[in-house]
């Protein structure tokens, strides 16, 4: 037993002690609820439970009932029980292939006990396969349609290595038919090739085309009938394909074998979200929507599938993707194939040539990776997963998984179960290798009743009053107690219950004790009393101290705290004594507080422990500086009644003031310096004054006015000085400047037109 449950007894009779009296009355109810207890046994020997003890001591750990010197034969244990149905031997049979063994089990377990399970997987050769090429029809993948047409034949070929049995089948896929996903164009509906003299089929979202078969010249046949379509955008609908590819069952021609979805792309794709685009807000529902030409009507009501969606949809119906998808697009299909369990990418040339071989090789991993994977789980059940694989590598995780297992190679799982609760019927769940149809069908129950085989009418140990099941009384004829000796008489049994409880909120007996005809027989324990006419009291809950009940001063009774002397509160924390609270001086607090349990509880802004200080209070020098402008210089506004307006200032005559002194100004403008003592009591200063005021000189009247006309008259000779210096430096540029005007003129000769000379010449023309 886990040492977690030593002291399981306390814990469980604590537990049953909640339960309603008339659920108790019912003894097989009271049993099968202690054995559905993990870790639990259960006595069912009389006279085993002491006065005042609860049935439910008789349910404990197995090694606490073995050191009360219980028997192992009167101790009823249930085990976790498992039997193989069926487990037929591996086959490698075309018709019967078997895997996996065991092939069912019955398993029943004790609840909060897990229980191992062990089983082998076998690779055999030749399995069955199912191949469902899914291409993508979009105007790039136009080469790659050309070369698919001729496929069927190679494919068959190089399967056909593998296993004899195989079947191939076709779709395709382009896009959701509404903007902004392709052109709704009338003439691009009809024809989506980017010129009309090329020949396209309309657009499409998903078209299943040829259903499973194991005729190659049917599958060329059907492929060559297909034409290239287009769209607008270059993410394609290949999730709402693989969707349809995998819920549309019958209409594919899956069989119960290995079933491969080859998914042939040149770009990305759409998933959940997409569809708003184009205005279509239905959540994907995962239903086949196919119509009778095999197309998805439905794609413009349904948005694309999330990616979860979709890998719950494939390994529900145990299909395996292989991702053939050109170089480009290589990194978005890896992360894609992270997120889906069991399946494969591979890198495709951008004319399809080497998807035969890509197949292969995807088809040869896929097989060698086993993964084993549950379903139909019931609720409240756990399990875990071990790989004991055949490199010798054993792996904890939630899938069994094995890597590179070889054909004709064994490995081994183991799988633990628990079953957190009690079941309420057989259940039936399923652990599989993906992408394998084998099984190991587990059919569940929780073994949660205890089987008493002691069962006995009208026995002397029920004083003749009632039947012994699993060693507890089942009293008959009204009668009550644990050996069925109480007879309640004209007392109804709700009004011997109704007794036992102190008021109507209350439990029974305080849930301390057993209502024994219609009176409470407390419970015992080594470590804790109880009584009171209910149960209602104890000596252990009282209110605890430093970690100690009661602080270690006293007694616990009733939820009350009984002090010892020299000790009082309600855990009895406080001394009673002041001699904390009393500084130096003998003073408590310092007259500015209380003393309550040996600490002051001092006054606003005071700190303990003597409430000497206050370091948030306002400064009280500017309060009392007349008080000590009139002690110690006499003057100011107390000087005539000093003594009396200024009794609460002491004034020490002797000190010496203290650093960082008061210093305020008096009546007459002088700096006083002062200190203050806080004496103890309330606004009780002693003061020590510094002998000297400091005042400030008088003015000098003379020097005032003197420097006040000389400073007019020294700015009035400033301002002439700076005009005449300003006028002069303005005339002399205004010279320079005529100056050189007067150098730069051209003066013309000329006479004035108005001068006349004095001098008149006249030329007498008879004396040439």
């Amino acid at each position: 037993n886990p040492p977690q449950f030593a002291n399981l007894s306390a814990i469980l009779g604590t537990y049953f002690r909640t339960f309603p009296l008339a659920q108790l009355m019912d003894i097989s109810n009271c049993i099968y609820s202690r054995c559905r207890l993990p870790f639990t046994v259960f006595l069912f020997l009389q006279n085993f439970s002491k006065e005042g003890e609860t049935s439910s001591s008789r349910c404990d750990s197995l090694s606490n009932l073995i050191a009360r010197k219980c028997k192992r034969q009167d101790i009823i244990n249930p085990q976790s029980e498992l039997s193989e149905i069926v487990n037929d031997p591996f086959q490698i049979r075309k018709d019967n292939v078997i895997q996996i063994k065991p092939q069912k089990i019955r398993l029943a377990l004790r609840r909060g006990l897990p229980k191992e399970i062990a089983f082998k997987f076998k690779r055999a050769e030749g399995y069955p396969i199912d191949l469902y090429y899914l291409m993508d029809l979009s105007y790039s993948m136009k080469d790659d349609l050309e070369k698919v047409k001729s496929l069927g034949k190679q494919l068959l070929d190089a399967l056909t290595s593998v296993t004899k049995s195989i079947q191939i089948g076709f779709g395709s896929f382009v896009d959701k038919t509404v903007l902004p996903f392709v052109n709704t164009n009338k003439e691009k509906m009809k024809n989506p090739c980017p010129t009309k003299s090329q020949k396209c089929q309309p657009p499409f979202d998903f078209k299943h085309v040829l259903k499973l078969t194991n005729n190659a010249d049917t599958f060329n046949t059907e492929v060559q009938k297909q034409h290239i379509s287009g769209n607008l955008d270059p993410p394609e609908a290949g999730l709402d394909a693989m969707m349809q590819a995998a819920v549309c069952g019958d209409i594919i021609g899956w069989r119960n074998v290995t079933r491969l979805l080859v998914y042939t792309s040149d770009d990305g794709f759409h998933f959940a979200g997409d569809g708003k685009l184009g205005a279509i807000l239905n959540p994907n529902d995962g239903k086949c929507h196919l119509n009778s030409l095999g197309f998805y009507e439905d794609s413009h009501k349904y948005d694309y599938p999330s990616i979860a969606e979709l890998a719950q949809k494939l390994a529900e119906n145990n299909i395996q993707p292989i991702f053939a998808v050109t170089s480009k697009i290589m990194p978005i299909y890896q992360e894609l194939s992270k997120m889906i369990p069991k399946s494969a990418v591979g890198e495709l040339k951008e004319d399809s040539s080497n998807v035969v071989q890509l197949i292969k090789d995807a088809y040869n991993n896929l097989s060698s990776k086993v993964i084993m994977k549950h379903n139909n789980l019931p609720d409240g059940v756990r399990i875990e997963y071990k790989s004991k694989c055949s490199d010798g590598e054993n792996v904890n995780d939630k899938n069994g998984t094995c890597s590179n297992v070889k054909i004709g190679e064994e490995v081994e799982f183991i799988v633990t179960i628990t079953a957190e609760k009690c079941l309420d019927k057989t259940y039936t769940f399923e652990i599989r290798p993906l992408g394998f149809t084998d099984k190991l069908e587990i059919e569940l129950r929780t073994e949660c009743n205890c089987n008493c085989d002691d069962s006995f009418e009208m026995a002397e140990h029920c004083n003749k009053h009632g039947s012994i099941k699993c060693g507890i009384c089942s009293c008959t004829n009204n009668r009550i107690g644990q050996f069925c000796e109480c007879d309640p008489g004209q007392q109804s049994t709700q009004e011997l219950v109704t007794a036992c409880h102190r008021d109507n909120s209350s439990a029974s007996c305080s849930n301390q004790g057993d209502c024994f005809c219609g009176r409470c027989t407390c419970h015992t324990s080594p470590k804790k009393k109880i009584y009171g006419q209910f149960c209602e009291c104890d000596n252990v809950n009282c209110e605890l101290n430093l970690g100690k009940l009661c602080g270690g001063h006293g007694t616990c009774d009733c939820g009350t705290c009984k002090c010892n002397s020299g000790f009082s509160g309600s855990a009895c924390q406080c001394p009673q004594s002041d001699q904390r609270c009393k500084n130096n001086n003998g003073r408590i607090c310092s007259g500015r507080g209380t003393c309550e349990c040996n600490q002051c509880k001092c006054n606003t802004g005071y700190e303990p422990p003597h409430c000497k200080e206050c370091p948030a209070c306002p400064s009280p020098c500017p309060k009392y500086i007349h008080c000590v402008e009139c002690l110690g210089f006499d003057s100011g506004p107390y000087k005539d009644n000093c003594t009396a307006s200024c009794t609460n200032i002491k004034h020490n005559k002797t000190g010496t003031v203290k650093q960082k002194p008061c210093k305020e100004k008096s009546s007459k403008d002088c700096w006083i310096i002062f200190s203050m003592t806080e004496l103890d009591g309330v606004s009780q200063y002693e003061v020590v004054i510094r002998k000297e005021q400091d005042c400030p000189k008088p003015p000098n009247i003379a020097a005032i006015i003197g420097g006040g006309v000389s400073g007019v008259l020294l700015i009035g000779l400033a301002i002439l000085l700076i005009w005449k210096l300003i006028t002069e430096l303005y005339d002399r540029k205004e010279f320079r400047r005529f100056e050189q005007e007067k150098t730069k003129a051209k003066w013309q000769d000329g006479d004035n037109p108005l001068f006349q000379t004095a001098t008149t010449t006249v030329i007498n023309p008879l004396n040439n």
